[in-house]
């Protein structure tokens, strides 16, 4: 697992990518901290590790990122276990809300470099 808090490069992702089904990176972001965790098995994992560093549940948020579809839309997936949350809102696996949905597209965005 590791944690980016500035910048983690496009050929850094891809490696990562290379260990997975599937050509993915799983991840989680705080949106509040704007950092996210990257390379573990699981979505659990990455939340784990970040509420044991100080982040709150209802700011972390799991994606899938798929470095070969960089700067598509197709980059970022919202997809994971540990979105749901019915009794906060989020009833699905995805991020339902478009507004935390622009959020972690920035942070993404800003956080991962060609």
């Amino acid at each position: 697992m590791q944690i980016v808090d500035k910048n983690i490069t496009l050929s850094e992702l891809k490696k990562m990518s290379e260990k997975m089904y599937g050509g993915l990176i799983k991840a989680v972001i705080d949106v509040h901290k704007e950092i996210m965790v990257v390379d573990a098995e699981l979505h659990a994992d990455e939340e784990c590790f970040l509420l044991e560093n100080d982040s709150e549940q209802e700011h972390l948020w799991g994606i899938n990122l798929f470095p070969d579809k960089f700067g598509t839309q197709d980059f970022i997936v919202f997809d994971s276990m540990i979105n749901l949350r019915p009794g906060w809102g989020n009833k699905t696996r995805g991020v339902d809300d478009p507004q935390i949905q622009k959020k972690i597209r920035t942070i993404v965005n800003n956080l991962v470099v060609p």
